[in-house]
C-alpha cells in the first residue's frame, strides 16, 4: 500500500476540531487521538476499496530504433483482471536521458477491459536505453492511499546518432550530379571510366572517336567518359581519450560521427564503397561490405552503443586494421583530435605512406572558445589565458604541418563546419580525378 499527500492534509485539518473541542473542555489527547483514528480508518477503507494493482497484465510497445533529439512514442497496455475499476498512476522507469514526459501517467481501466497509454520519449543520449519495470499505483475513491505493485516488463530501444549534418546533403548531392552524371565528358583522364557512345557532333574532340563503333554503325561514333566509380573510402574514427573532450554542446567524438555519416551518404550516392572503423586499442565497431541504401542504417546502428574511452589510442593497430578492410587504392579519412605535439607522436609515427592512388585526410574538431580566448586582453587573468590559448593554437598548427609533411591533408574546423568541409574535399578529389 501507499499513502498520498491528501492524508497529511486531512491530518492537518484536524487542527480545526482540536481548537473547537479543547475550547469546550475536551482533553487535547482525546481530540487528537480520535482524529488520528478517524484518518486511519478512512485510509483503511480507501485502501480496501482501491482496485488491486497486481490483478493486471502489463505489456508494452517500444520502437526498436530512435534518433537522438527526435521525439518517439512508446506505449503501455494495462489489462484489468480485477472486479473494480482501476484508477491508477503509472510510472515507466526509463533513464532520465530518455526524456519521458510526464513522469507519471494517469490511467483508468474498467473491470475486464484494457487500455493503452502513450509514453512520449525524447532521447538525449546515444546507445541502449531500457526500462526494466512499470510501477502502478491504484488509488482509492478518497485519494488518501491505495495499493501499488511493480511489474517486471522490460523495454529496450537503441538511440542512433542525430545526423544533424544531413542538412548539408542536398547541396552536395547537387554538386555531385553536376560533376558526375547529367552531362558526360569527352576527355579521358585519370579518375574517369567509359560511359557510353554517341554520334559525333561538329566541335567534339576527334581523339575520342571510336573507329570500331564507327565502322559497325556506319556513322561517326564518339566515346564519352564519366568520373570513375567503385572507389573505396575508409573512415577511421578515433574513440580514445582525446575524442571525449567536450566542444560546444557535444564531444569531439559526436562531431566525428556527424562528419562520417555525411561523407558516407555522399560517397554511397557516388557509387563508391565505404568502410567504417571505430578504434582505440581494439575495434569498437566495424562496417564493411555494405553498399547502397543499407549503408547508413548499418553505420548508425554500429555507432549507437560506442562512446569515447579514457585510453590512449594504439595507432599502429588502427592503421593495421585499415589494411584488413581493403588493399585497393582508396581515400582514408581519419577523424581524430591531434592538437598537441606530445600526444601526436604515436599518431605521426604510425602514419601511413600515401601514394598517388591513396589519399589520407585527417579531420580534427577545433573549439571556437580557444580562438576567442586568444583575443582577450582586458585583465591580467585574460592575458594569461590568451597566452595559453595561443600556445594551444600554435601546437595544433605544428601537428597539422607535420601531417602535411608526411603526405596527408589536415582539415580543422568547428563541429558545425567539419562535416561539410570534409564532404567538399571529397568532391574536389572526385573532380580532380584523384578518387
Amino acid at each position: 500500500m501507499f499513502i498520498s499527500a491528501r492524508l497529511a492534509l486531512a491530518i492537518g485539518i484536524g487542527v480545526i476540531p482540536l481548537v473547537a473541542f479543547t475550547a469546550a473542555g475536551v482533553p487535547v489527547w482525546a481530540v487528537l487521538g480520535g482524529w488520528l483514528l478517524l484518518c486511519i480508518i478512512l485510509l483503511g477503507i480507501d485502501v480496501f476499496l482501491a482496485a488491486s494493482a497486481r490483478a493486471v497484465t502489463i505489456s508494452r510497445r517500444v520502437p526498436n530504433r530512435a534518433r537522438m533529439g527526435e521525439p518517439v512514442e512508446a506505449s503501455i497496455a494495462v489489462h484489468n483482471h480485477g472486479e473494480r475499476t482501476l484508477n491508477a498512476l503509472l510510472r515507466d522507469a526509463w533513464q532520465p536521458t530518455a526524456g519521458v514526459n510526464p513522469a507519471r501517467l494517469a490511467v483508468q481501466v474498467p473491470s475486464g477491459e484494457r487500455r493503452r497509454v502513450s509514453v512520449p520519449l525524447l532521447p538525449r543520449r546515444r546507445g541502449e536505453l531500457s526500462s526494466e519495470f512499470v510501477f502502478l499505483r491504484s488509488r482509492g475513491p478518497l485519494g488518501l492511499g491505495g495499493r501499488q505493485a511493480r511489474h517486471e516488463v522490460r523495454g529496450v530501444t537503441r538511440v542512433l546518432p542525430a545526423f544533424a549534418s544531413r542538412k548539408h546533403l542536398p547541396s552536395r548531392l547537387a554538386r555531385l550530379r553536376e560533376l558526375d552524371g547529367n552531362t558526360s565528358i569527352q576527355v579521358r583522364g585519370q579518375g574517369t571510366e567509359f560511359d557510353s557512345l554517341r554520334e559525333y557532333v561538329r566541335g567534339d574532340d576527334v581523339r575520342s572517336i571510336d573507329w570500331r563503333a564507327t565502322a559497325r554503325a556506319g556513322t561517326t561514333m564518339l566515346r564519352t567518359w564519366r568520373p570513375e566509380r567503385d572507389r573505396h573510402v575508409v573512415i577511421l574514427i578515433d574513440t580514445g581519450r582525446t575524442a571525449a573532450a567536450r566542444v560546444g554542446d557535444g564531444t569531439r567524438f559526436d562531431a566525428a560521427l556527424e562528419a562520417s555519416l555525411l561523407l558516407a551518404a555522399l560517397a554511397a550516392r557516388a557509387g563508391d564503397h565505404v568502410h567504417l572503423l571505430l578504434y582505440d586499442r581494439v575495434v569498437r565497431a566495424r562496417v564493411t561490405g555494405v553498399d547502397g541504401a543499407a549503408l547508413l542504417p548499418a553505420m548508425t546502428d554500429a555507432m549507437a552503443p560506442v562512446h569515447a574511452r579514457l585510453v590512449d589510442t594504439d595507432w599502429s593497430g588502427a592503421f593495421a586494421s585499415i589494411r584488413t578492410l581493403t588493399t585497393r587504392p582508396s581515400l582514408i579519412v581519419v577523424l581524430t583530435a591531434q592538437d598537441a605535439a606530445e600526444s601526436a607522436r604515436s599518431f605521426l609515427g604510425a602514419f601511413p605512406n600515401p601514394s598517388r592512388s591513396t589519399t589520407v585526410l585527417v579531420g580534427s574538431v577545433t573549439d571556437d572558445a580557444i580562438g576567442e580566448l586568444a583575443t582577450q586582453r582586458g585583465s591580467r587573468e585574460e592575458i594569461y589565458l590568451a597566452a595559453a590559448a595561443e600556445r594551444t593554437l600554435r601546437d595544433a598548427e605544428n601537428v597539422a604541418d607535420a601531417i602535411r609533411r608526411a603526405g596527408g591533408e589536415a582539415i580543422t574546423a568547428d563541429p558545425e563546419d567539419l562535416p561539410p568541409r570534409i564532404a567538399d574535399r571529397y568532391l574536389e578529389l572526385k573532380a580532380a580525378g584523384r578518387l
